[in-house]
């Protein structure tokens, strides 16, 4: 068994193509396809089901993919811990990262490059679904999102900071500076889609007030619900941190809604007996740093 077949299979499972698997890992469809046979003769099981193309991957082909991702994984942290013999800590981190975080994993990871300059990121804007199986897969090492989405013991979890809600509107919005969640349901409000935390804490907060939101867009992307806000045309409902306030031409305004609704933002990595060096790293770099300072969050929007 070589370490490129399980490469092999790695790629075969992402892009389920024999070709564009191939073209991934730089070698020809053949030797892809011939590594990952000797791979399944060696194992005694069929991975892949093949005809003159991919078929798809047998169950038990889906768990032996589990395992290659551990022993990829073990295999990149035996490489960082000979790193860190030889250097400062270095390797490739991969963050996921809820929407609504994307100005504090820009802080965070500001700070990781600034400590381990050999350090490469990859940070992914996605839903806390996508976050927590990657994790469980191991395509990614840490996640950024809140904490009441962490449930049982296979998972570290480190607080950050504390984040609260607000109606974001354009500034020439005219709307007191605090409002009620049943008079914000009465606007017309652009919100994040139903996947995502955000809008089912939101659904939370307006059932609690007995009240049905006047919803008119949808997106799982921030910028378009921002666009709206600076139009006029829509209200969002957004943490604080995640509005450009401050910033010049925003054009934006943030409005208290009460009783004011507040979340645990923290980084989570899964539970292992060793972590890796790198995890070990770039953990104790997040837990030295300030981000509630850092991210200049007052008690409560300025009027």
């Amino acid at each position: 068994m070589f370490i490129r077949q399980l490469h092999y299979l790695i790629a075969l499972d992402k892009y389920r193509h024999f070709g564009r698997a191939a073209e991934s890992c730089h070698v020809s469809q053949p030797a892809l396809s011939s590594g990952i046979r000797e791979l399944e003769r060696e194992l005694g099981i069929t991975i892949i089901r093949r005809n003159r193309s991919f078929q798809g991957i047998t169950p038990e082909g889906e768990r032996v993919i589990q395992w290659v991702r551990q022993t990829l994984a073990s295999l990149d942290g035996l490489k960082q811990e000979a790193d860190l013999i030889r250097s400062v800590p270095g390797g490739h981190l991969a963050i996921g990262v809820i929407p609504t975080a994307g100005h504090a994993a820009t802080l965070l990871s500001a700070q990781y490059r600034e400590i381990l300059p050999q350090l490469t990121l990859e940070v992914a804007s996605l839903s806390t679904p996508e976050i927590l199986q990657r994790l469980k897969s191991q395509q990614i090492l840490l996640g950024l999102l809140y904490d009441r989405s962490i449930a049982g013991e296979d998972y570290d979890v480190l607080p950050l900071f504390t984040e609260h809600y607000v109606l974001v509107a354009s500034e020439q919005a005219s709307l007191p500076h605090q409002l009620g969640w049943a008079e914000v349901a009465e606007l017309p409000l652009c919100l994040l889609s139903r996947d995502m935390q955000n809008r089912r804490t939101l659904g939370e907060r307006f059932e609690a007030a007995e009240a049905v939101p006047r919803v008119v867009l949808e997106s799982n992307d921030m910028r378009v619900l921002l666009a709206e806000c600076q139009s006029g045309r829509a209200f969002t409902i957004l943490p604080l941190s995640a509005v450009p306030l401050g910033h010049g031409g925003s054009g934006l305004r943030a409005h208290a809604i009460l009783p004011e609704h507040r979340e645990q933002v923290c980084l989570v990595r899964l539970r292992r007996d060793t972590q890796p060096p790198l995890s070990q790293a770039v953990w104790q770099i997040a837990a030295g740093l300030d981000l509630e300072a850092a991210l200049e969050l007052p008690s409560s929007p300025a009027p």
